[in-house]
């Protein structure tokens, strides 16, 4: 897996990379086909804003958060982030079964 962690006027620290990437390790452990992560931390005055755009085969998923601490907006961004791979990864596995169930038997 690939990971890239940017900073848009606001400095990647080594503390803010570990925290974001503890937090990923999560969400990856439940789905093993990610290519690619790639973050983007900003800060617009008084917002902070985080998204990730997570690559795997067939589809890039988009989460984006902003919140007036950066670590609360990297937990939310975390948690729709989660919700959204857990969602992908049930509907790869509702459609398997389905092409499953639809064949004919043979006799």
């Amino acid at each position: 897996m690939n990971l890239n962690i940017t900073g848009r006027h606001v400095e990647v620290t080594p503390a803010i990379r570990d925290y974001v990437t503890s937090k990923l390790d999560r969400v990856i452990r439940h789905f093993d086909n990610v290519t690619s992560v790639a973050v983007i931390l900003s800060v617009e005055k008084l917002k902070q804003k985080a998204e990730v755009t997570l690559h795997v085969r067939g589809k890039d998923i988009f989460v984006e958060s902003d919140d007036a601490d950066l670590y609360a907006a990297i937990d939310a961004m975390t948690d729709k982030l989660d919700r959204q791979v857990q969602k992908y990864k049930q509907k790869l596995a509702d459609h398997n079964h389905e092409t499953i169930k639809h064949q004919a038997p043979e006799a």
